[in-house]
């Protein structure tokens, strides 16, 4: 089906910055498989849904800027100290005088038992935050790219107010806008509101949506028939009718069989045409989490690399089957390490 993909369409993100703007988090996880009631001590790394692209993008080579906010402490400086050490320019990570450390609290799965999280990212620095504390003008100078998650508007008024505003000055600007649904039960629970008209409202905004058939049920309230495929491509038409500057859908398939053996396939949709990759299998599992954001980092690189349709889908899942090996949120993996995975070269690199 991917026959036709259109070159106008290719090096969608343009030679400028990719810009990504989201809350950065601080993980406490446990180590060895313990649950936190079992647990005396946890292991604390660096991640957030945008922040992982923004890392995973400047691993690959590409320029790569964060739009966000810290507390005014040591774990803040911290933080932004991590994102650079990756290549992420951090001008526009602001330092906030209310507001703490965002966090989350990681039980890895083992076996049949699959991983869990537990938020707590109330009364964060960057949940506090106001539409009137980012200067649009000034951030998106310099950038070609948007990169943003439904995560944000689930934090609170002034987030989801701010991530609107964002995507709307950078479509403004000529930009182009991917978003991540990204959809956090938990977060939204806690607002206790329908999170489909703030969602609605950010998604038109979006020239690639990072989503799947079960995301377009919420979003639009209405069922998909057939099964696979065909049900996607349903899915996708029906987002494709809702969002007029939509252009393109990225989605992936998981099937677990335990949390150490996985299948994951890739999918991509544009308004005429859809490519699909096989499953693939992924087995010993270092950690999952950030994998969809790793899928995300794939899809955005190969369409900067004008990359043709069918490739794009595969080096999406090439990433995203690479971060299972990886410990951590952050998606580490080089332009070296991906090459040498679609190439085949899985024995000791020497």
């Amino acid at each position: 089906m991917a026959a036709g993909w259109r070159a106008d369409m290719a090096g969608l993100l343009g030679e400028g910055v990719s810009l990504c703007f989201g809350e950065l988090l601080v993980r406490l996880s446990t180590p060895g498989n313990l649950l936190l009631s079992q647990s005396v001590s946890l292991g604390m790394m660096v991640g957030g849904a945008e922040a992982n692209v923004a890392v995973g993008l400047a691993s690959l080579g590409r320029q790569t800027a964060m739009v966000s906010r810290l507390p005014d402490n040591s774990i803040g400086a911290m933080v932004r100290g991590a994102l650079r050490s990756h290549g992420v320019d951090c001008g526009g990570v602001a330092t906030a005088t209310k507001g703490r450390m965002g966090l989350y609290f990681l039980e890895p799965g083992a076996g049949a038992r699959a991983s869990r999280i537990t938020y707590d990212r109330n009364g964060s620095s960057f949940a506090l935050s106001r539409p009137n504390d980012y200067d649009w003008d000034r951030l998106l100078d310099g950038a070609s790219h948007l990169h943003l998650s439904g995560i944000t508007p689930a934090l609170g008024d002034g987030p989801a107010q701010a991530a609107l505003a964002a995507a709307r000055a950078a479509r403004t600007r000529g930009l182009f806008v991917s978003i991540d649904g990204n959809y956090r039960a938990q977060l939204w629970a806690e607002r206790d509101i329908d999170p489909r008209t703030t969602l609605l409202d950010l998604f038109t905004q979006a020239d690639l949506l990072f989503a799947n058939h079960r995301d377009f049920s919420l979003l639009l309230d209405r069922t998909y028939s057939g099964e696979g495929p065909e049900r996607r491509r349903e899915a996708a038409m029906a987002a494709f009718d809702a969002f007029p500057n939509l252009q393109v859908i990225a989605s992936t398939a998981r099937r677990a069989e335990e949390a150490g053996r996985q299948f994951l396939a890739a999918r991509i949709d544009t308004r005429d045409q859809a490519a699909q990759t096989d499953e693939l299998l992924i087995t010993n599992i270092v950690d999952r989490i950030g994998s969809g954001d790793a899928f995300a980092t794939g899809i955005l690189y190969a369409f900067g690399e004008r990359q043709a349709l069918d490739q794009v889908a595969q080096t999406g899942l090439a990433v995203a089957a690479l971060k299972h090996s990886i410990s951590g949120d952050l998606c580490l993996v080089s332009r070296a390490q991906l090459d040498a995975f679609l190439g085949g070269l899985l024995d000791v690199q020497r």
